[in-house]
């Protein structure tokens, strides 16, 4: 018997699920990662975590010798590349996104040991909506369901939280046991769908109606989302002591902004006032363009593999145009981590906070839903159940 605000961390990453959970009372249990600079990352803000198990989520046994009790919730923010066009949208069938499948069968497995906790929260990019005509996010729903969860799917961006446009998709899955009163199905379920507009999108709407579960869809009434925040310029540094680049550099990423985004900043320029803005490299049309954006909204931040993926920050002061690399600290705070303990390299730490999820947006969802599924109290050991594991697997 365990408390009932635990939970088990897949693919824990830097920990920011942990710190968005963490705020409300929940306390983690357990947590795995199989990449060591993560790790590093996650004892530097969890000192003494010797929960933490860097393993490979397919080491199913290895996994489970860690893991006695059973906790409430389970999270899995499995990777993103497979299901982005950076991975040439293998799905589910790359060999990073198909990790996913590592998770379900450990999950398999404590179900039938008893202990596979009564709520769970899938995460990854909306690609696994869009993706193959959500084929991806079809066999991913009908494979949690086979374990005896009822679900939910939200889509919600970050930029409703800190200046970031980071829209995610989030799968809620509850067991009968902890089903809570204020669930609907059925007709009420259809209204929901249709009131949350930007929670939930069109998309994501027509493929929950196109997916037949073992189990079924249910809801949970949600507000609406905060009002969009445009505040970027209070998440930068603008101070002469920040690595802003020499005029030779600036005038090379000028150069290779469009002839639309120019005139933006030229427009800056003779408003007088000091803006800031962000921007990427990206190749269009065989060549290497600056895509700037002065909406007060920063683009989504990513992992730090190579140049082109760290984002700039542009500061446009009258005739003075400033740019440079937008640092780990700015990346935290747009996480909203912004007193995380960053005491690793640049790119490493750039890349820890570029895969993972918004903290505000973690704190949310957990006051939402997950606190309202899984309250302060006791929580019953399960009763194991045989599995056909093989039977199982086939689904996957």
């Amino acid at each position: 018997m365990t408390a009932g605000k635990t939970f088990l961390e897949f693919f824990a990453g830097i920990g920011l699920v942990h710190l968005g959970l963490r705020r409300s009372g929940w306390e983690c249990v357990y947590a795995n990662d199989i990449s060591e600079k993560k790790m590093e990352m996650y004892l530097d803000e969890f000192p003494g975590a010797t929960y933490f198990h860097r393993e490979d989520i397919w080491n199913t046994e290895n996994v489970l010798k860690h893991i006695s009790v059973r906790a409430s919730l389970a999270t899995a923010s499995f990777p993103c590349i497979d299901l982005s066009l950076a991975g040439q949208m293998r799905g589910l069938e790359g060999k990073h996104s198909g990790t996913l499948f590592g998770f379900l069968h450990v999950m398999q497995r404590l179900k039938e040991r008893g202990l596979m906790p009564p709520a769970l929260m899938v995460e990854n990019v909306v690609g696994l909506v869009s993706g193959k005509n959500g084929e991806d996010f079809k066999r991913t729903c009908r494979a949690v369901a086979e374990l005896g969860y009822y679900l939910d799917a939200m889509i919600i961006d970050a930029k409703h939280f800190t200046p970031q446009s980071r829209p995610r998709l989030f799968i809620i899955g509850v067991t009968r046991e902890v089903m809570p009163a204020h669930a609907q199905s059925g007709e009420a379920l259809a209204a929901e769908l249709e009131r949350r507009n930007g929670v939930v999108g069109k998309k994501l709407f027509d493929v929950m109606k196109a997916t037949q579960l073992a189990t079924e869809w249910v809801t949970f009434p949600l507000p609406s989302l905060p009002p969009v925040r445009t505040d970027i310029a209070a998440f930068i540094d603008t101070d002469p002591e920040q690595a802003w680049w020499n005029e030779e550099e600036v005038t090379k990423h000028l150069n290779r902004t469009s002839k639309s985004h120019r005139q933006q900043i030229e427009r800056l320029q003779l408003s007088g006032r000091t803006c800031i803005g962000t921007g990427f490299r990206r190749i269009r049309e065989g060549t290497t363009r600056v895509e700037v954006r002065f909406d007060g909204i920063a683009g989504c931040l990513r992992t730090a593999n190579g140049g082109s993926a760290r984002q700039i920050v542009v500061m446009v002061q009258g005739d003075s145009i400033k740019m440079r690399w937008m640092t780990p600290r700015e990346y935290a705070r747009l996480q909203g981590a912004p007193d995380f303990n960053i005491r690793r390299g640049i790119n490493q730490s750039l890349t820890g906070f570029g895969d993972g999820v918004c903290v505000p947006a973690i704190e949310w969802i957990d006051k939402q839903v997950l606190s309202s599924i899984c309250p302060s109290i006791e929580v019953p050991p399960q009763t194991p159940q045989r599995v056909d594991s093989q039977a199982q697997l086939s689904l996957l």
